[in-house]
């Protein structure tokens, strides 16, 4: 049997298994003991991936069918810094899977959205994860975390997503709320203004965000990049994920 590599970002940690990425992504959402049910993001990397900080062979090695021939779902080969030592080029396909094992494949771009109006919310993913508005696009805050030399705030990678804001974005004042579904808006609001009227370009809203959000608020995609380079999984537009991707979209927005 095959044995697939996963760069697994919530929680981060390098996976071994025999389950292809659908199957996996269904096993490590609802069918694992070891994780609570909920959300999960993972990359498939190159087969042929190896690094020295990883013992990757003997992680192979252990991912053997059960005695009954069942596959090996996961051997966990770390799970300690292992974003910042795998190389954007080694990555494939990104997954997101929902809370009821619901699984959206995307591929990587390597055209990133250069927004430089209005104001940007964050979450970041891994390997930290404080939700931080800003009003810095996508690509400079990623260059602001980890190539600026005279940052206090410094990552050697960085995996984030940006959040709608909505009208908030343009007029976070009197902006009208609409179907936002954040629990924190005065707090937003008043970040928001600040980040607007003071000489700071981002301000973070809460530092300990959970990594799980609602997949409809993504507004363009995941971005993952360290000090060689910045890779962008675009999601697919509204209309594409009510038609060709429904379970997926449906699954994505039950309460």
């Amino acid at each position: 049997m095959t044995v697939h590599l996963y760069l697994s970002l919530i929680p981060e940690a390098l996976i071994a298994s025999m389950l292809p990425p659908e199957e996996f992504g269904t096993y490590y959402a609802v069918g694992s003991h070891k994780k609570l049910h909920g959300q999960a993001m993972f990359v498939e990397l190159a087969p042929t991936f190896r690094h020295e900080f990883f013992k990757i062979d003997d992680g192979i090695e252990r991912c053997v069918p059960h005695p009954n021939g069942r596959p090996k779902r996961s051997v966990y080969i770390s799970t300690y810094r292992v974003l910042e030592h795998v190389p954007t080029d080694v990555m494939q396909k990104i997954y997101l899977v929902t809370a009821y094992g619901e699984v959206l494949g995307i591929e990587p771009s390597r055209h990133i959205p250069n927004e430089t109006t209005g104001l940007k919310m964050y979450q970041e993913i891994a390997p930290v994860h404080p939700l931080v508005v800003s009003t810095l696009s996508p690509e400079r805050y990623y260059q602001f975390l980890t190539h600026n030399p005279d940052s206090l705030v410094h990552f050697p990678a960085i995996c984030f997503v940006d959040l709608e804001l909505g009208e908030l974005a343009e007029d976070p004042e009197h902006g009208a709320i609409r179907d936002l579904p954040y629990a924190y808006i005065n707090h937003l609001r008043e970040c928001l203004l600040e980040v607007r009227s003071k000489e700071i370009h981002s301000k973070i809203v809460n530092r300990v965000e959970t990594v799980e959000y609602p997949y409809r608020m993504i507004k363009s995609g995941i971005y993952l990049g360290n000090e060689e380079g910045l890779i962008y999984f675009p999601l697919p537009s509204r209309d594409e994920l009510r038609s060709t991707y429904y379970r997926w979209w449906r699954s994505a927005n039950q309460a």
